[in-house]
């Protein structure tokens, strides 16, 4: 039950913003409609980390339509592979766990989807947004071969500073935090769910980075 409360309650939350200020009630023309944006995480991994035991090898793309100053929707595409739980916290140490290799899954995980955001300029280039991702997860072990499938509904929210720079303010970065929050997520095989067991479906406060073009 509390589940669907936050599924119903997230998707409830991005069509009244969609909503409240339709292009086809009132057009008003923005500098840049488009925008694409990837974080920082992606090309260090591609370049640095890509075939360590602790890479994500992740890549992550947004492309998004300004509506109008105020209000951007998006698309967004992402996988990641992970090698512990992504419920491991700051204060439950988790710099130290990848460091120590304590909470290592058996295997590797990985998640791979096609989602929805909603961003909102609150005040200058102060902003917050949701993002909604489900995700079909592929389990295999260390060699890459495939153990089952899963399912999981990943949100993230998040506060950020847009800053535009450049002689056409093209080129944007974004700074930001994030509370990630997943359900459905409860069809880890053995050797993956008595690490998955051990921690939350909640992130708190994600840094991160991103880099983007408007066109």
């Amino acid at each position: 039950m509390r589940y669907l409360l936050i599924f119903v309650f997230t998707f409830t939350s991005l069509s009244v913003f969609a909503q409240e200020k339709s292009p086809l009630e009132k057009e008003i023309e923005v500098d840049h409609k488009w925008r694409v944006s990837i974080p920082y995480l992606v090309p260090d991994e591609i370049i640095f980390g890509y075939g360590k035991r602790t890479s994500i090898q992740m890549v992550e793309l947004h492309v998004k339509r300004n509506l109008d100053e105020k209000n951007i929707i998006g698309v967004k595409f992402a996988t990641w592979r992970l090698f512990q739980p992504m419920g491991i916290t700051w204060w439950d140490g988790v710099v130290d766990k990848i460091e120590s290799g304590t909470e290592y899954y058996d295997g590797y995980l990985r998640e791979t989807g096609i989602g929805i955001s909603y961003q909102r300029m609150l005040w200058k280039g102060l902003f917050t947004s949701i993002e909604v991702l489900p995700q079909i997860q592929t389990y295999t072990d260390l060699d890459g071969n495939k153990i089952k499938n899963g399912f999981k509904l990943y949100n993230s929210y998040h506060l950020g500073y847009h800053v535009a720079f450049g002689k056409k303010k093209r080129l944007f970065i974004e700074p930001q935090v994030h509370i990630n929050q997943w359900m459905f997520d409860n069809n880890s095989p053995e050797g993956f769910k008595e690490f998955d067991d051990k921690y939350g479906n909640v992130f708190w406060f994600e840094p991160n980075l991103y880099f983007g073009f408007k066109f």
